[in-house]
């Protein structure tokens, strides 16, 4: 298993209009830096791959830190669960796809 840290900064821009007055970072942006930041530690490539599973469990705020801790189960699998001061915000799933022929 690897553990990655991944910090959202107090005045994250993605967390602007969600909500105002008790913001949050989306989700769809939560997940694209879990995945980017797991791509940098691993040193694999993700892109494309096959969500083959999500689940968002809490929020994240702006300026909170996420643990996430990854496993390789297999050359193209990677499962992540995401935590922030000891409860989860986020579980999945990754299979990593070959790129699709140029024609």
């Amino acid at each position: 298993m690897t553990s990655i840290e991944l910090s959202f900064p107090p005045d994250d821009p993605a967390a602007n209009g969600h909500f105002p007055g008790n913001p949050i970072i989306p989700g769809a942006v939560l997940l694209s830096e879990v995945l980017r930041a797991i791509e940098a530690q691993l040193g694999v490539a993700l892109w494309p791959c096959q969500i083959k599973m999500a689940k968002f469990f809490n929020p994240v705020r702006p300026g909170d830190q996420v643990q996430i801790d990854v496993t390789n189960r297999e050359s193209s699998e990677i499962r992540f669960t995401c935590m922030v001061d000891g409860k989860s915000v986020l579980a999945g799933q990754v299979v990593k796809t070959l790129p699709l022929a140029a024609k």
